[in-house]
């Protein structure tokens, strides 16, 4: 396996999810430790970091949509994002066209935010929740897949529709 502690490196395993993660320097220490579990996990395949590095101070918009850019473009599956609260991650990645970004601290709603609402992207904010809890939900999260003929699909569709088309809805 390659390093993956530089920005947009790439860490490739067999099968399984694309991942890109990144923080700004508020979510780093989590971002890191998170990066490291998704590399341990059988069903990640592959694990890039879009920043922040070690010693980098990048504004947390830049990060968030680079990340969320290259799932909207097929590059990755899924992301993970860590600031201080979670929140302008989220917000900033929902910019990205096609992206569906949500912050979530219990196993409820990280549930729910793949089943109900086909989110790729989960935010964390390092300032809000426990370490320990943080790697759980994203253990939990890596097992949800979106059923899209599930009673769900419909309502993913009209978000889909109001960002395509704001004014024919």
């Amino acid at each position: 396996m390659g390093s993956a502690n530089s920005e947009r490196d790439v860490t490739t395993m067999p099968s399984g999810l694309r991942i890109v993660v990144g923080a700004d320097d508020a979510g780093y220490e989590y971002k890191e430790a998170l990066k490291g579990d998704l590399l341990a996990d059988e069903r990640v395949a592959d694990v890039t970091d879009v920043g922040v590095g070690a010693d980098e101070n990048t504004a947390y918009p830049h990060v968030a949509v680079a990340a969320a850019r290259m799932v909207a473009e097929g590059k990755a599956d899924r992301a993970l994002l860590v600031c201080g609260t979670g929140l302008g991650v989220a917000i900033s990645a929902n910019k990205v066209p096609g992206i569906r970004a949500v912050t979530a601290h219990d196993g409820f709603s990280v549930e729910r935010s793949v089943l109900s609402n086909n989110a790729q992207v989960l935010c964390f904010g390092q300032r809000v929740i426990g370490l320990e809890l943080a790697r759980r939900l994203v253990g939990e999260w890596l097992g949800y897949e979106f059923d899209p003929q599930s009673a769900s699909a419909a309502k993913v569709g009209a978000i889909d529709a109001y960002e395509s088309a704001p004014d024919a809805c």
